[in-house]
């Protein structure tokens, strides 16, 4: 009935029309697809030894602290009344895209939207993948890129696998590196370092989520959280979290899965959660398919209201759950300035002004509830989707 890997979407529709079909899944699915933790993000120490957080790499790196500041300003612009670059430039981009959340297309459109007006003979291939899973098919795609002369690499960095390439990229000294949805550098690579990291800090946002939490229990109830796949994203995320909430004896875990980036499996395993926990106060999602999984779970089994839970991201999906009284809150990027980012890098490089590039570019993140006025999201919508309504 279930796939090792997830549950298919006609098994998911027939979840509703039969009760008693939905108990078979689940208890297969709990077997074959979930597994269940001792909480296994580790400590923040673990989780920081081997990066510089943004504040200790610029603590590091004074130097740094300056062109950050003139970068981010650069990016906020207008680059209307600004040179061109007129040589052409080959970019391959490959992307864990392939989920819910449109925060990697969102992306490349609006870093295709900046070049257009500051680099316009541009090149660029690119390739989504699923999250996590799809390790030797972004290795194949790299080689191809990279066979094929990209000038510029953009890439990401979430499985420990991804290291052992991503040194080989740069060991090769003809393509320039740009690392997506990472700002914490990591300390092997010591001064020789990619193009650029850029994103959105995960552990800076999920700070936001732990602050309106407490805020909204008053640091006393039972809780649970769903994990996203292994890696980086989720020790940021995921990891960051469960540290903030050791410090509150009156919250207790109820228990944890993982579930990968998958809104079926989230589904499942928060059934699960409500059926044993009845007294949940919330469920903490670690990504956009994971909160929609467990909105589901919460609409099938009555109690949307009842338990809390979150997003991480703040985009088109997230905020219609909002809108639809669905989603109680969550952190928005202001998604495009990472888009943005990355066309500013590659035009200063192409300037021959690298030494203007910072290392790290993380862009604002900021709270949104369904407590807020469509006023007010439609503004914070103008703002972080300015490129690609």
């Amino acid at each position: 009935m279930c796939e090792q890997n997830h549950i298919r979407k006609t098994e998911l529709q027939e979840v509703y029309l039969k009760p008693q079909l939905y108990k078979q899944i689940l208890t297969t699915c709990l077997l074959m697809t979930l597994i269940f933790l001792v909480p296994a993000a580790g400590s923040a120490q673990t989780r920081f030894e081997k990066y510089w957080t943004v504040d200790e790499y610029l603590r590091k790196y004074p130097e740094q602290a300056a062109k950050t500041s003139a970068f981010h300003a650069l990016v906020r612009a207008s680059s209307s009344g600004r040179p061109v670059v007129k040589s052409p430039v080959k970019i391959g981009v490959i992307y864990p895209g392939l989920q819910a959340s449109d925060y990697w297309r969102r992306s490349v459109s609006s870093m295709e939207a900046r070049l257009k007006e500051i680099v316009p003979d541009y090149e660029l291939l690119s390739h989504f993948t699923r999250p996590g899973t799809a390790i030797a098919e972004q290795a194949e795609k790299i080689g191809r890129f990279l066979q094929q002369k990209v000038d510029y690499l953009i890439f990401t960095l979430n499985a420990s696998r991804h290291k052992a390439l991503i040194q080989k990229i740069m060991s090769r000294g003809d393509v320039k590196l740009l690392l997506q949805n990472i700002t914490t550098p990591l300390k092997s690579f010591s001064r020789k370092q990619p193009l650029q990291y850029v994103g959105f800090d995960h552990a800076i946002g999920t700070e936001i989520l732990i602050q309106e939490y407490l805020e909204r229990t008053e640091g006393v109830g039972e809780y649970a959280i769903l994990y996203g796949p292994r890696g980086y994203v989720n020790d940021m995320r995921g990891g960051t979290f469960l540290d903030a909430m050791k410090k509150y004896p009156a919250l207790e875990l109820k228990a944890s899965y993982y579930v990968g980036f998958n809104r079926e499996k989230s589904f499942v395993a928060a059934m699960d959660l409500l059926k044993n926990h009845p007294d949940l106060k919330f469920i903490f999602s670690s990504s956009t398919d994971i909160a929609l999984g467990v909105i589901d779970a919460l609409k099938h089994s009555g109690k949307l209201g009842q338990v809390m839970t979150n997003g991480w991201g703040g985009g088109d999906a997230e905020l219609k759950a909002i809108e639809r009284g669905e989603l109680d809150f969550t952190v928005m990027r202001m998604n495009d300035d990472n888009g943005v980012a990355m066309a500013e890098t590659i035009y200063l490089d192409q300037l021959g002004k690298g030494n203007d590039i910072p290392v790290i570019f993380s862009g604002d993140i900021l709270l949104v509830s369904r407590d807020m006025s469509q006023k007010d999201i439609g503004e914070l919508k103008k703002r972080a989707f300015r490129y690609s309504q």
